[in-house]
């Protein structure tokens, strides 16, 4: 009976896969044949998908901060304490590019009030810090590395702050999963292990840098366990006596044993008198939606600008990436970025021409000299006016909190200088002053540089997006971009960070980088207009990299993107259990 009904359920099995596979395929037909295709395969240029939640999302440029700040999350917890615990974690796993040691801006999105808030936490010279002391040490212009690069770290002052205004949390329990880690170890990543490997020899110049950041002299390689024990021991002093701890306990004091032994001018009242403060973010209008950067001493400015005079083309019949929009953006890029230098600085120690630099009318004259047929190559700014090293973050919460926060070294291990025991190098924030003492960013005791680090967020109707994309003088004109991708071509914010960019880091010339994935006919006709072009593979991190939350309030939906040309990832919260 068994050789009989064997096959027989052989044949029945056999009959019903063929049936199955029969009925399925007569669905694809159908669905093909009433143009529903697209619900089978979707063909599109977007790497990765939005991450879409009704929880909080954390998107971060490494899967452990973003998780780090979705946990915060978890334990109810809110957006701004999600983005303080994810930004101390990106500190510990991507020490060139941030940390204790460096400078911070935020904007805040309350959803009770409406409003946005914006947290300035970028420290200033110290007051022995002279054009006429470095020039009287041989100086020419601003040293860009070592100790004289140095301003006061702002990070922990900005935490403390966010937290106090706006956070659920004490410091100590979002300083935690770093701490643990940073004791434990973790695996290096692929961006990082390049950018650590790249910075090895800087790293040698200095004795504690080397023995904080060089394990066996070497710079740790892709998938080696790192641990930073002194910075543990920092952020335990941090998370028992507050940001106190650091500006006037042990950590401010060894610092500025380091810098005078190094030279520097360093003193214990330029930390214990520093504060971070709350500043209204700026913004400017395009195609129906509003966007937000941070005031000067930062470059968002430049960002604003860029918009207005791009408004003034019809950018979205010109098509995404073509030669015509392409041209437009770089050269309002130009004149922008040439106002910014010229115009911007300190606000406390000049009056700054912002409201005109922001008009419609200025962007409508500037826009007046861009040539649609050829690059200018000596762009200055206007004669007349009317009347690095980085990691960006960004969070949502299930409540509609959002973070915008960026937080910098600013050059890939800032001055190289760490303090012995501390656990974190020194930035070099100081680089971005002049000696030309006739400029607004002249350097002066207790001055703020001219900031390239910018956090931005934009609205309209129901929908908030809060974003940015870090890498020095790109940052503005990768916001730029972003935005136009959105608003321009309708691109989702995963979308429209993947989408090839350029950048201009000079501010003058006929040179643009741009990635390959530029169509080939668009190169050869940016290149007949007069372009210099410098291309590069695939998603380059020389076009900076960004992350980006956003909510729509009617439908209570949170989405969240992470740049390719990072680590990173956006990370949602999960749902709470059920009681």
């Amino acid at each position: 009976m068994r050789t009989i009904i064997k096959p027989s359920g052989i044949s029945v099995a056999r009959t019903l896969r063929a049936r199955i596979f029969l009925a399925l395929l007569s669905a694809v037909l159908v669905l093909m044949s009433h143009g529903g295709s697209e619900a089978i395969a979707q063909d599109r240029n977007q790497g990765r998908s939005m991450v879409i939640s009704h929880n909080g999302i954390v998107a971060a440029e490494s899967p452990l901060a973003a998780q780090a700040g979705a946990q915060i999350l978890e334990r109810g917890g809110n957006a701004v304490d999600a983005a303080v615990a994810a930004n101390v974690m990106m500190g510990l796993v991507a020490p060139m590019s941030n940390g204790i040691g460096g400078d911070l801006f935020a904007i805040v999105y309350d959803a009770k009030s409406g409003k946005l808030y914006g947290l300035n936490a970028s420290g200033w010279a110290p007051a022995g810090l002279t054009i006429d002391f470095l020039k009287s040490q041989g100086f020419r212009d601003m040293p860009q590395q070592g100790i004289q690069s140095v301003t006061v770290p702002g990070a922990v002052d900005g935490w403390q702050k966010l937290l106090d205004r706006f956070g659920k949390k004490k410091l100590s329990e979002v300083l935690a999963p770093t701490i643990r880690t940073a004791g434990d170890g973790f695996p290096i990543t692929e961006w990082i292990s390049g950018l650590w490997a790249a910075n090895a020899d800087f790293l040698r110049g200095n004795e504690a840098a080397a023995r904080t950041y060089l394990p066996d002299n070497q710079a740790p390689a892709l998938g080696q366990i790192f641990r930073n024990p002194d910075l543990a021991r920092s952020l335990r002093l941090i998370a028992q006596g507050g940001r106190d701890a650091f500006y006037k306990g042990g950590i401010a004091k060894s610092i500025v044993e380091t810098s005078r032994r190094h030279g520097g001018t360093l003193a214990e009242k330029d930390f214990a008198e520093f504060s971070s403060e709350w500043v209204d973010p700026i913004s400017t209008t395009y195609r129906g939606w509003r966007v937000y950067e941070m005031p000067p001493n930062s470059q968002g400015l430049a960002a604003l600008e860029m918009l207005n005079i791009m408004e003034t083309f019809p950018l979205d019949k010109s098509g995404l990436n073509s030669a015509a929009t392409l041209h437009t953006m770089i050269e309002a890029k130009k004149l922008a970025y040439a106002d910014l230098i010229r115009y911007i600085g300190d606000p406390k120690f000049s009056t700054l021409p912002v409201s005109q630099l922001l008009s419609k009318e200025f962007a409508s004259a500037r826009a007046k000299q861009i040539d649609p047929n050829k690059a200018n190559c000596n762009v200055g700014p206007a004669t007349s006016l009317p009347g690095s090293s980085t990691i960006y973050l960004s969070t949502v919460d299930r409540d509609g909190n959002m973070v915008s926060l960026i937080q910098s070294n600013f050059g890939d291990f800032g001055s190289g200088v760490v303090a012995d025991g501390t656990g974190f190098v020194l930035h070099n924030r100081a680089a971005l002053f002049t000696l030309d003492s006739a400029s607004p960013n002249a350097l002066a005791p207790r001055k703020r540089p001219l900031h390239t680090i910018i956090p931005a967020f934009m609205e309209k109707g129901n929908v908030r997006i809060a974003f940015g994309i870090m890498g020095a003088w790109n940052q503005s004109q990768a916001h730029a971009q972003f935005v136009s991708h959105i608003v321009d071509f309708d691109q989702n914010i995963q979308s429209a960070l993947e989408t090839a960019r350029f950048t201009k880091m000079t501010f003058q010339g006929c040179d643009v980088q741009l990635e390959n994935r530029v169509a080939g006919n668009v190169r050869s006709e940016l290149e007949g207009k007069g372009h210099v072009l410098r291309m590069h593979n695939g998603f380059s991190n020389t076009f900076g990299g960004g992350q980006a939350v956003m909510r729509d309030f009617a439908t209570g939906v949170n989405y969240g993107a992470s740049d390719p040309r990072k680590d990173g990832a956006a990370v949602p919260e999960l749902p709470s259990p059920n009681p």
